[in-house]
């Protein structure tokens, strides 16, 4: 679905004004989980965010790739993306597209690669609702390709 005013370079814009965003993810008892990271955005619409591999998501995507992600304001404005996670390596250079991408949204991301157990995960759209109701309402959804 498309809706007037709303293309793929303002839903970019939009979520790579968020430096901040709740990824969610389930345990392996099927418990819901969120945390707040920082998030990177690439031009295909992935999302990128590090963390340690003690940390409870990196457990959760490690037995199940599914998540969500929520991007939130100004206002009433909201995007929720659904896709599949993968780990990015901190080193190969086929990973290098979705670290830069976290890189130009964190700069400081290159220090923390010193960190102990440092990964990073990269999320593949598959499908994303944006929502406007600043505008009255004003509701866009994009279905990427591999969806199920």
């Amino acid at each position: 679905m498309t809706s007037p005013g709303i293309s793929d370079a303002d839903l970019l814009a939009y979520m790579r004004g968020h430096k901040l965003a709740v990824v969610s993810t389930v345990d392996a008892l099927g418990r819901p989980q969120g945390a707040l990271v920082g998030v990177g955005i690439a031009d295909d619409f992935s999302i990128t965010f590090d963390t340690v591999d003690a940390s409870r998501k990196h457990a959760n995507l490690l037995a199940d790739p599914r998540t969500a992600v929520t991007f939130s304001g100004p206002g009433e404005r909201t995007l929720q993306f659904e896709g599949m996670a993968s780990a990015v390596s901190t080193t190969d250079p086929a990973g290098a597209v979705w670290r830069e991408a976290y890189y130009a949204a964190w700069p400081d991301g290159r220090e923390r690669l010193a960190w102990e157990g440092l990964v990073y995960w990269r999320i593949e759209p598959r499908w994303l609702r944006f929502s406007d109701y600043d505008a009255g309402p004003l509701i866009m959804e994009k279905v990427f390709e591999g969806a199920e």
